[in-house]
């Protein structure tokens, strides 16, 4: 069994000026103020839109992100019907396969690091999730059966699309300090990247 931890990747590539510039475009539309457009000025619009809560606006850009995360914290990602989701399933992916290692991996939770009794209950447990698992198979079992004893814990990736709007209602809810503490650690590290790439669309959501 192999215990990781949680990540993002942001898969598009993009560059925060041109995705701001996109925006104003589409914004100015509303004002006819398409001439208006110039060195500068995205920004400073962009700025103008969110204090006036016309976010709409920024539907106009839309962009994916991988999760790494356990199964329980994708519960909570895929609420949000606003966007599009791929997932890696259980059913079809067979983790007695070389391309897994022949074992299963789990997500460390950020809430047992600093609880050595707690970690060592979580992690006995996960293997032997892991074991009655692989007994399934040997028994003759298809993956899609045999998942029935795979923990929560249990690692996947989860592909999420959606539009800027989006995205900000998804950082405000999930970085939330009342947030699960293992959807907030995937949310931090999303808000705190996009904070770098698109400061103007992003700052304003604490972390």
């Amino acid at each position: 069994m192999k215990v990781i931890k949680p990540g993002v990747e942001i898969l598009d590539r993009f560059d925060g000026e041109e995705v701001l510039k996109k925006l104003e475009l589409c914004g100015r539309v509303c004002y006819k103020s398409e001439g208006k457009v110039g060195e500068g000025t995205a920004e400073k619009f962009v700025r103008m839109i969110m204090k006036s809560r016309h976010e709409s606006v920024l539907e106009h850009f839309s962009f994916s992100v991988r999760f790494i995360c356990d199964r329980g914290v994708t519960h909570e990602i895929v609420r949000h019907r606003l966007a599009s989701y791929s997932q890696e399933s259980t059913r079809y992916c067979n983790y007695s396969q070389d391309k897994f290692g022949r074992e299963i991996t789990v997500i460390e939770p950020c809430y047992l690091v600093e609880n050595p009794v707690g970690y060592s209950i979580w992690k006995k447990a996960c293997q032997e999730a892991e074991k009655a698992y692989f007994n399934m198979l040997d028994n003759g079992h298809t993956p899609q059966e045999a998942r029935a004893v795979l923990p929560n814990s249990l690692k996947t990736d989860l592909v999420m699309t959606a539009n800027i709007r989006e995205w900000r209602h998804f950082l405000k809810l999930r970085t939330d300090k009342a947030a699960h503490p293992q959807m907030r650690e995937v949310a931090l590290l999303l808000l705190n990247e996009l904070k770098t790439k698109i400061p103007v669309l992003f700052e304003d959501i604490e972390s």
